[in-house]
């Protein structure tokens, strides 16, 4: 649930039309989530899957494959959006995103026109464009922030990738801030779990304990976007839904429990977190005991900027994936 005694915000990672008109309101109402998050595998899904799409989607024959995910996707954004606006209101966070097409991750000039022109037709300003953290991205993060619109760093997995983010949105909510008053807020996805479901076999086999790497990467990057101390950009934990029962089904949630930053997890996760008991703040962990967690995987032969590198680009290539077959099966 949200900790507003550590400031620690858990929001939704999951859209599907159905849930939203029926039990969304009802975690909102409880505290239990203060904000969403979608992606191109998450809108997939529910497109593909859900009968909900259906009337809409005949609606909107003639158009293009992406005209009509768009649509699809607008309108459930704009949905969530006016559902969370009194918590946004209130200065309790209330966003939710929307990621521009994967296939603009090398884009900077597309993924800006892509990222406005998605805000605009959704008109809510509790909206955050989601953006991989490549290259291109990084601009593509500052130049909307300028424009007043808030952003959600995705796909981040080095502290390399973090420090670039977070050099982009404070050039951005400076040149914001510049313009006149503004509110524009960042945070930066590092993603979690994929770490361990990489490594864990092979640490163990050199007597390291598992489900530990996402864990103290994600730490390291926490402590150094805290170390800046600026407000309205913070650390988002994304990635944390458990696969096998070697581990609590909330192990990412309570391990990475922590002030001024923000987990968003899938309904399961969610839903078995609730039942516990788990709210104290583990974060910050010493950055000692971080390098040293590091150093000893080093010794032991793994190549972390490998790893990054592994990382992030299977994560652009399954988000692409999951878009181009969600593309093609509404064609």
């Amino acid at each position: 649930m949200v900790n507003k005694d550590i400031n620690f915000s858990l929001w939704l990672d999951f859209i599907e039309r159905n849930y939203l008109k029926n039990k969304f309101s009802e975690l909102i109402e409880k505290g239990i989530i203060n904000g969403a998050t979608s992606n191109p595998a998450i809108f997939a899904n529910a497109i593909t899957t859900s009968s909900a799409y259906k009337e809409q989607l005949a609606s909107l024959e003639g158009k293009s494959p992406k005209e009509k995910y768009e649509a699809l996707a607008i309108e459930d954004i704009k949905t969530a959006a006016q559902m969370l606006r009194p918590l946004y209101d209130r200065g309790e966070d209330g966003y939710i995103s929307i990621e521009v097409d994967p296939f603009l991750c090398n884009d900077t000039q597309g993924t800006i026109e892509e990222g406005k022109r998605l805000f605009k037709a959704i008109g809510e300003p509790n909206v955050m464009i989601k953006i991989p953290a490549t290259q291109a991205g990084y601009e593509a993060m500052s130049a909307l922030m300028a424009d007043g619109i808030s952003v959600n760093a995705t796909l981040v997995f080095s502290p390399k990738q973090a420090t670039q983010c977070f050099k982009a949105m404070t050039k951005g909510i400076a040149k914001c801030e510049a313009y006149g008053a503004c509110r524009v807020e960042g945070v930066i996805s590092i993603f979690v779990s994929r770490f361990d479901r990489l490594l864990d076999r092979e640490l163990e086999q050199v007597g390291i304990d598992p489900s530990k790497t996402g864990i103290y990467n994600a730490a390291k990057i926490y402590n150094m976007i805290e170390a800046n101390d600026v407000p309205n950009i913070r650390a988002l934990f994304a990635s944390t839904s458990v696969k096998g029962d070697n581990l609590a089904p909330n192990y990412y949630i309570k391990e990475l429990m922590a002030s001024h930053s923000v987990n968003t997890a899938p309904l399961a996760t969610i839903e078995a977190h609730i039942k516990t008991n788990d709210r104290a703040e583990v974060l910050p962990i010493d950055n000692s005991i971080i390098n040293g967690y590091f150093m000893n995987l080093e010794d032991n032969g793994f190549n972390m900027d490998k790893i990054y590198k592994q990382l992030l680009d299977e994560g652009l290539v399954a988000f692409e994936e999951s878009f181009r077959d969600m593309l093609n099966k509404i064609a």
